[in-house]
């Protein structure tokens, strides 16, 4: 049986494990990408779904051997979605997502249109929970989940973002650039997840880079912050070279949690435990995320070492529960060697020259061609 009448059974018919590649009629092109059934789904029950967006210059299969969310999708029973951008990538068999109001590039398709009728697709078709449809987008395929969500639509209940959360388009005012307010108009107060590497040099954590980069991870973060109406400072704790803000008082229940790495790079995060501190067998009464350690060690105030697609599985279960601040149990799953950085085809790369730009009195991101 192919892929596609595979997938068109919904519930009451099993789908055959692992992944599948698929297409979709979107409203310019039929389009691409790789779904993915864990070995637990029998087509009875509804189950979760995460759509993992893959960078620039990678495609979906690249972008689920970085981002390991099959591994987690077949221990925790969900599916998963990787879609493929419309743009050609700078190497055979990558591509590249077309991000409304930054990116203008021949061949470039509605991008916006596609994912909308990919989740309907998977809505219609597969057995699954419409109310936790969830997404995660590494670099250039954050920056267009960003955009998605940016766009008004409301299809995820929460979403996750590697090197990557955008609030809207670049702008430069007086010399300072920040998110275009008039380009981010949330359907509604979002959870969301996000991680940065201080030494990113594709996507510059401080800000900078290419032009549809520009505003940094700190003032992404500070503009979710008021379209959540969140109130009060993020929470701060740091362990290890990885510090983390939660800002768990938003409106409608939405919650904020970011990741900083100290020595992150643009690669994928894939942390080991830090030095000595080794990680105790937990309790039931043990808080999740929460590493024990000998009395001779201080107890760090979060488990560092948890790569972020199983931490942003953890945030995504609670996202919607109040009272609830997401945290990660530690990992179990083993994803093998790290995935690396620059232009690793195989491993879904993302490019990573930057350039700094001179400040004008005004300019924007916005509409630049050629911009990955």
């Amino acid at each position: 049986m192919g892929a596609n009448a595979a997938l068109a059974g919904g519930c009451g018919q099993p789908i055959q494990p692992g992944r599948h590649e698929f297409s979709i009629q979107s409203a310019d092109a039929v389009r691409s990408g790789v779904y993915f059934i864990p070995s637990s789904y029998a087509g009875t029950e509804k189950v979760p779904v995460v759509f993992d967006f893959h960078g620039s210059h990678s495609n979906p299969l690249g972008q689920l051997r970085r981002s390991s969310w099959d591994q987690v999708a077949e221990k925790e029973g969900f599916i998963v979605v990787a879609l493929q951008g419309s743009l050609p990538g700078a190497f055979d068999g990558t591509h590249a997502w077309n991000v409304p109001l930054v990116t203008t590039q021949e061949g470039g398709l509605d991008e916006i249109a596609f994912i909308g009728a990919a989740v309907r697709t998977i809505e219609e078709t597969a057995c699954i929970d419409r109310s936790r449809i969830y997404a995660s987008g590494y670099s250039g395929g954050g920056r267009m989940l960003s955009q998605y969500i940016c766009s008004g639509r409301d299809d995820f209940a929460a979403a996750g973002f590697v090197h990557s959360l955008r609030a809207g388009a670049p702008v430069e005012v007086d010399g300072q650039w920040k998110p275009d307010a008039a380009t981010c108009a949330p359907a509604r107060p979002m959870s969301i997840i996000a991680f940065a590497g201080e030494k990113d040099d594709a996507n510059p954590y401080a800000g900078g880079g290419k032009p549809y980069w520009q505003y940094g991870f700190s003032t992404a973060l500070q503009r979710w912050s008021e379209l959540n109406g969140c109130t009060g400072d993020a929470v701060t704790r740091t362990a290890g070279d990885v510090t983390q803000r939660l800002y768990d008082t938003c409106k409608a229940g939405a919650r904020i949690a970011a990741y900083s790495y100290a020595n992150g790079t643009h690669a994928w995060p894939k942390i080991a435990p830090a030095e000595g501190v080794m990680a105790a067998a937990s309790s039931s009464a043990s808080q999740a995320g929460i590493v024990e350690v000998s009395s001779a060690a201080r107890a760090p105030a979060f488990d560092p070492s948890v790569d972020p697609a199983p931490r942003m599985w953890e945030f995504f279960l609670k996202a919607d529960k109040a009272n609830v601040v997401a945290e990660a149990s530690p990992a179990v799953i083993k994803t093998g060697t790290a995935v690396a950085s620059g232009c690793d085809v195989s491993a879904g790369a993302q490019g990573t020259t930057c350039s700094s730009q001179p400040n004008d009195l005004r300019r924007s991101g916005q509409g630049v061609r050629d911009a990955l």
